[in-house]
């Protein structure tokens, strides 16, 4: 079976590159083309444009920043686009709202494909090391294609159930994720200024229940001011602002993810778009300087 997968971003890049060593045949491409490269290096197939993906592929993952960047991937709206998709399955790997996902899958079922959601719990770390976690949602012969497919990239995978139940699932993921960091980095910057010895603080935390895969990811990032990009701020703002779209749809009360939304906007307008996540204590900092 062949594969083709669009998006070589922070995620994608690492993602695309150990479906290729582990003998998965691979076409790829990416708006920006220096970033086929290593995948070209590793013995992928590049292709010119999404087109020739499509042609090429029998199941085409797409691993975009968001829905206006798969629509456009896509041709959706065009005459172009059933002839993309009919005979083929779309792998829906980033992360939209739930609703754009159900309208997206039946437009591709119309047409002639089917369609698979299959957004990942991880950042870059976890994709280079094949240690993401998947959610998978669709009809059950499309979902039993495309799982075994992702074993190269995953530790686990799980089956959510119909679309758009793996976004609905990632979704409550990411807000536990945004506000334990959120957490995590406030708690630092607490310690930090009432006169604590910071790594010794990380040290107590690391030895008590509170200690988590993310807390260990994150704290040497907190100690060390690295903000080198994981999961960008940009990313989880966007997720934030998803989140909250869609506990407002179906009336939930958000009340953490709010203050978080707040932050993390604070954060990109400080000029800090670009970094990891954690550089949200740079807002913090700010609310204690002000």
């Amino acid at each position: 079976m062949h594969v083709g997968f669009i998006g070589l971003g922070v995620m994608g890049q690492p993602m695309a590159l150990r479906l290729v060593r582990s003998g998965t045949p691979l076409i790829v491409w990416n708006r920006t083309a220096a970033r086929t490269e290593p995948l070209r290096a590793a013995g992928a197939e590049t292709a010119t444009d999404p087109a020739e993906v499509f042609a090429k592929a029998d199941v085409v993952i797409l691993m975009l920043a968001d829905d206006h960047a798969i629509d456009a991937t896509l041709g959706r709206g065009t005459a172009g686009f059933a002839a993309r998709v009919a005979g083929r399955v779309v792998v829906h790997m980033g992360t939209t709202s739930p609703g754009y996902s159900r309208g997206l899958e039946a437009e591709v079922r119309a047409a002639g494909g089917r369609y698979v959601e299959a957004p990942v719990s991880g950042s870059r770390v976890p994709a280079e090391n094949g240690q993401l976690v998947a959610m998978l949602a669709g009809d059950d012969a499309a979902v039993d294609l495309v799982r075994p497919l992702l074993a190269p990239l995953c530790r686990e995978t799980f089956v959510c159930g119909p679309t758009p139940s793996a976004l609905l699932m990632k979704l409550s993921v990411n807000l536990f994720l945004i506000t334990l960091v959120t957490g995590l980095s406030e708690a630092y910057h607490f310690a930090d200024r009432n006169g604590l010895d910071r790594r010794l603080f990380l040290d107590v935390l690391d030895a008590g229940p509170m200690a988590s895969g993310v807390s260990r990811m994150k704290a040497p990032k907190l100690h060390a001011r690295d903000f080198a990009v994981q999961a960008a701020v940009h990313d989880v703002l966007k997720n934030n602002r998803l989140i909250a779209e869609t506990a407002r749809t179906t009336g939930v009360a958000s009340p953490l993810l709010d203050v978080c939304h707040a932050l993390f906007e604070e954060t990109l307008t400080l000029g800090h778009g670009g970094e990891d996540m954690v550089a949200v204590l740079r807002a913090i900092e700010a609310r204690t300087a002000g």
